[in-house]
């Protein structure tokens, strides 16, 4: 019913930055929140940054300052834009979002597939 689709993954250098997009289509009425969480390989997955509709962020302590979430709503996409990236910022990063399909109380939470950010020299 909904599609989470990510994309800006890749290698990038210690020191660079990337910029991740993530869409979501398909049976939307509204949504609530958006995020995005990071999982290294042989860790769980952690929040990295969430941000609502009315634009309130929330962001993992150890990541403010260098990554920066926002959203388009007219578009129902979200995005992570990250700086000064480290060799510990290697995961694969999942869009989340709450949404709505229809009026009423009842949300659901979806995944995208994951795109991969590697930062190696």
């Amino acid at each position: 019913q909904v599609q989470l689709v990510e994309s800006g993954g890749g290698l990038v250098q210690p020191g660079g930055s990337l910029r991740l997009s993530c869409a979501a289509s398909g049976s939307i009425f509204s949504i609530n929140a958006m995020g995005w969480y990071r999982q290294a390989p042989g860790k769980q997955r952690e929040l990295v940054a969430t941000i609502t509709s009315g634009g309130t962020t929330n962001y993992a302590d150890s990541l403010k300052g260098r990554f920066t979430i926002s959203r388009d709503n007219a578009k129902n996409t979200v995005y992570l834009q990250m700086n000064s990236l480290k060799p510990e910022d290697t995961a694969v990063y999942y869009c989340n979002a709450i949404i709505r399909h229809m009026p009423g109380p009842y949300e659901y939470n979806y995944w995208g597939q994951g795109t991969q950010v590697t930062v190696s020299s």
